[in-house]
């Protein structure tokens, strides 16, 4: 079977770091990359094999680094070149990979690049980005942005309007153009030579769009994103050519971030066949319980949608391509409070997450702060918040006469910025993330919740993500085995088979506040080798939040 094919990037566990919330080196507020570099022997005892940064280059933040000028320099408030040739070289000694965030879809309206193209309609950098006239004295169409409002600016010198999905300061590059993809190529290559280890690349879908232009129906974005601004009619021969030019001359790996990307057509970007991508990030499981109106307004999902999900996809990808696991990233709210209990139960369903992570097949990825268990934030106003995101809905939301109260609770549950506050080392001022005022407010709670507290305590979540880090490491099984969801129907227990010819797993999981039983069978021939209680119980008996792992060798 070819996804047996072992390959080192099947079989790591990425730790991804928002550089900005890490760790601050030399107070003023911001983490950096010598910040990195002080922690790198922390983050190699979790037991990780990959670091991924989100973007380090020069930019002017109004997207917090996905705004681009320079695709060849570092951010200044980050450090230079030489940190970071410093960092990859630490990385590397302590035999861990690391891969860089690739933004390819847009760069800043301060990159070069637009600056010339928006001088005037004969630059011959006008053709970079996708400039069109408008209609009666508005935009081209009514495509909206990402980020609210129109995904149009107009531009008084040239009298025309350019393309940006998400900030007004992010136009989209326009890859029709063979000039810019030799640009991005470049840029490409540029890193691979300095020794990095691959890219997860930012909204790679979203490279090749509908050309046309039509006026869309505003009633469902996920169609619009599917539609128009994704899987456009030359992804594939764009992404082709980049693997054929760059990417395959190099031993990395890729993962497309894909908005837009399905079931239905994601073997066309992953498949064995393809030579694309290595694996994507989909976002199935991550929408659920946005509401009709967006992610602020937040409806109730459950625990069979939850394991459908999973379960789809790995069968969709099974043999053909590879999958990637994740719960959480710097775009969505903590695992623990979005998917786990982070009151009652947050010990035990920040086990119970990292349980899952861990014994899925497929690539497992984990965000900073996850293997401690930090949890969603909730500050007083919006005025505490940084994300441009939410920023933008709430002035949307003011102007449309919504309950304000019942929209700040929306972002105390969704918003981006609950990844976003500072990493919490340890019960000191700004939780040991820097001596000077965070950039962003730190979550109150790392008096409780830090690093310092649970390293030395073999019960804590962070030893828990080591010795299950270790664990999937030393059973090859739980990477490459094959999967079974039993009684996908039961709306509390996420039950599944990991197994291959030497050895099968059992993994219970009880996402609820109420004591189960399982109702099939475990053979006595079954050892419970993972549980995220300390005092056994019976075997079919699962507590609140209770995690089991059990092992059959053959």
């Amino acid at each position: 079977m070819k996804n047996k094919n072992k390959v080192w990037w099947k079989e790591a566990v990425v730790y991804q770091i928002y550089p900005r919330s890490f760790k601050d080196s030399n107070a003023d507020g911001i983490g950096d990359l010598n910040g990195i570099l002080e922690k790198l022997d922390y983050i190699k005892s979790l037991g990780v094999d990959i670091i991924w940064l989100c973007p380090i280059y020069q930019s002017p933040n109004d997207d917090n680094g996905y705004d681009i000028s320079n695709y060849y320099e570092i951010m200044t408030e980050f450090g230079t070149m030489l940190h970071f040739d410093a960092l990859l070289e630490g990385v590397h000694a302590r035999q861990m990979k690391l891969i860089m965030d690739l933004v390819p879809n847009h760069s800043s309206d301060e990159h070069h690049w637009f600056k010339e193209s928006s001088k005037s309609k004969e630059n011959p950098y006008r053709d970079y980005y996708y400039w069109r006239k408008g209609k009666n004295n508005l935009p081209p169409n009514n495509w909206p942005s990402f980020f609210g409002g129109s995904a149009w600016e107009y531009n008084a010198e040239t009298e025309e309007y350019y393309l940006h999905l998400f900030s007004k300061k992010q136009p989209d590059l326009n890859w029709e153009n063979p000039e810019l993809r030799k640009e991005i190529y470049k840029i490409i290559e540029f890193w691979f030579k300095k020794g990095i280890d691959g890219f997860r690349m930012d909204v790679i879908s979203a490279i090749s769009k509908d050309l046309e232009f039509p006026d869309v129906d505003l009633s469902n974005f996920i169609n619009i994103i599917n539609n128009q601004y994704s899987n456009g009619p030359r992804v594939h021969e764009f992404l082709k050519e980049m693997n054929q030019n760059v990417l395959s001359k190099y031993d990395i790996m890729t993962v497309g971030e894909g908005p837009g990307i399905n079931l239905n057509n994601c073997l066309d970007y992953v498949g064995n066949d393809r030579n694309e991508l290595n694996m994507v990030f989909h976002f199935d499981h991550m929408f659920l319980g946005h509401g009709a109106n967006g992610k602020y307004e937040p409806t109730p999902w459950s625990l069979i949608e939850f394991k459908n999900i999973f379960s789809l996809w790995d069968e969709k990808l099974k043999n053909k391509g590879w999958g990637s696991i994740f719960l959480g990233n710097h775009d969505f709210a903590r695992i623990v409070s979005r998917f786990g209990n982070d009151n009652n139960y947050r010990i035990e369903s920040s086990k119970l997450l990292a349980t899952l992570l861990l014994s899925l097949r497929g690539t497992s990825f984990i965000y900073q702060g996850e293997e401690i268990g930090m949890t969603n934030v909730s500050f007083d106003t919006i005025e505490d918040y940084r994300d441009l995101e939410a920023l933008n809905a709430w002035q949307e939301a003011a102007a449309n006469g919504k309950d304000m109260g019942k929209f700040l609770n929306g972002v105390h549950q969704q918003g981006r910025d609950n990844a976003r506050t500072p990493m919490q080392w340890r019960n000191t001022i700004n939780a040991g993330f820097s001596t000077a005022e965070p950039w962003i407010k730190v979550n109150p709670n790392y008096t409780e919740i830090n690093v310092y507290k649970q390293e030395n305590d073999p019960l804590s979540i962070l030893n828990f993500y080591r010795s299950m880090i270790k664990f999937r490491k030393n059973n090859p099984t739980l990477i490459y085995g094959e999967y079974k969801c039993l009684y996908p129907e039961d709306l509390n227990l996420y039950a599944f088979e990991r197994w291959d010819s030497n050895s099968t797993y059992l993994i219970l999981l009880n996402f609820s506040e109420a004591n189960i039983l399982f109702e099939g069978d475990i053979s006595s021939s079954y050892q419970l080798v993972i549980n995220n209680y300390i005092s056994p119980n019976e075997r079919k008996a699962l507590r609140p939040w209770e995690a089991k792992l059990f092992k059959l060798d053959k």
